[in-house]
């Protein structure tokens, strides 16, 4: 796999499809706001409706949330299974990335594809399911829709990943830094 290439692509404010830790999904440089742009128009997506970004450590996440409560680290640190947790107050992301409450759904991967690629870039990059706006989520690389394919500048060439068909867990930080659990 050429990582190098991949991080040069995102850089240039290209758009992939690449297995996360849960699905095949849509990404980009999360700092960018014509690459994120991209990402909508290939989805057919509202701006309006926010899309998840992938870190691949604590110390990138710190890089890009203002707080990360003592319960919440918690949380990430004995997770079982993928956890996206919505954070207040992001800073250093693309503009039309962040919600219109000022949030942000950011998942700590610590293994596999999306790991090392998000390692080797050194930045967040944008993971969104590799559907079409309102239609299901493709559990499988076979079931993506044509219009993606060939939406994206460059498809990730890892055809039989299998991908994790549980959702993640998503938990939303709230102003008084407790925790919500949105879904479990």
């Amino acid at each position: 796999m050429n990582y190098k290439h991949i991080c040069n692509l995102l850089k240039n404010k290209q758009t992939i499809l690449y297995p996360t830790d849960t699905i095949w999904g849509i990404g980009c440089d999360a700092t960018n706001v014509d690459a994120v742009k991209k990402i909508y128009d290939i989805k057919q997506r509202e701006e309006s409706k926010a899309l998840i970004c992938l870190v691949s450590s604590f110390e990138m996440l710190l890089s890009y949330v203002e707080d990360i409560p003592e319960q919440v680290h918690e949380i990430l640190k004995e997770a079982s299974k993928p956890t996206t947790v919505i954070y207040n107050s992001p800073r250093n992301f693309a503009s039309n990335l962040i919600a219109g409450d000022q949030t942000i759904a950011i998942r700590l991967v610590n293994k596999g594809f999306a790991h090392k690629l998000i390692k080797i870039f050194g930045k967040p990059i944008v993971s969104t399911s590799a559907n079409i706006s309102g239609l299901p989520s493709p559990k499988h690389y076979k079931e993506i829709d044509e219009r993606i394919l060939k939406g994206v500048d460059y498809v990730v060439n890892l055809p039989d990943f299998k991908s994790n068909s549980v959702p993640s867990r998503i938990i939303k930080i709230l102003e008084d830094n407790t925790v919500q659990i949105i879904r479990s």
